[in-house]
């Protein structure tokens, strides 16, 4: 038995990245964007970083003003990307941990060590009307220092999981799966709502999705790539058609 259909939210963050490296207008993140939506996407996920290596303040601009989808603004818990956040009041915002040297977002938020900021700065965003998530790992300790201070959603950090897929680790990668599933099942009895994401494939989205207590995935770097080689729509239908599947079967 499944909680409802399985979301997927796009993450557009690399459409920019290439953009950039040209110093050009093209490609649009917001074309990227719609063809999503047709594609099968529920949501579009962009990630506003403090030092704007990729999305920019004026794709935001653009998202809010061009999408149909909700829109997940990505953001550390940061006094700038609050006041951005709240001027443009997404459906949702994702808290996440964020490190200026970093390739990529690199585990999940630290929660319990700072609970009382949290708390204190996803209030306004609450009473804004959007949407908190949390971006943790799959941690007993975060995910209830996440429900205290009030967040509606978590995002478990699937990273490790995917690596050691990657890796040939296969008897972690099983460990790291039922840790995964455990705090799914734990996150989902405290009445949260629980997303999972990051480095997921079409290798290793099934086990994820097959998880009945998880009700979106957020996946973008991988989609990106493999728009390379097949196009974008059509490797966003595949990454659709895997999760339904495995949705179905579960």
């Amino acid at each position: 038995m499944t909680d409802g259909k399985l979301r997927l939210g796009v993450n557009i963050d690399h459409v920019a990245t290439v953009r950039n490296a040209r110093g050009s207008a093209y490609p649009d993140p917001l074309r990227a964007a719609k063809i999503a939506e047709e594609a099968g996407a529920d949501g579009i996920t962009a990630h506003l970083r403090e030092d704007r290596r990729h999305i920019s303040d004026a794709d935001i601009e653009a998202l809010m003003d061009g999408l149909t989808l909700p829109l997940n603004f990505e953001m550390a818990a940061t006094d700038e990307m609050q006041k951005i956040a709240l001027r443009h009041k997404p459906h949702a915002v994702c808290i996440v941990p964020e490190k200026r040297e970093e390739r990529t977002t690199e585990g999940g938020l630290e929660v319990a060590r700072e609970e009382n900021k949290l708390a204190h700065f996803i209030a306004p965003l609450r009473e804004a009307g959007c949407r908190v998530s949390i971006f943790i790992a799959a941690d007993q300790r975060q995910i209830e220092a996440a429900h205290r201070i009030g967040a509606e959603v978590i995002e478990l950090h699937t990273g490790a999981y995917c690596d050691f897929h990657a890796e040939g680790a296969f008897d972690k990668r099983d460990a790291e799966l039922a840790r995964l599933t455990d705090m799914a099942t734990f996150g989902h009895s405290l009445g949260l709502e629980v997303h999972a994401g990051h480095g997921l494939t079409y290798d290793t989205v099934k086990p994820v999705a097959a998880l009945p207590q998880v009700m979106e995935l957020n996946i973008g770097h991988f989609l990106i790539g493999e728009a390379i080689f097949r196009g974008l729509d059509p490797a966003i239908r595949e990454m659709r058609r895997l999760m339904d599947e495995a949705r179905e079967t579960a």
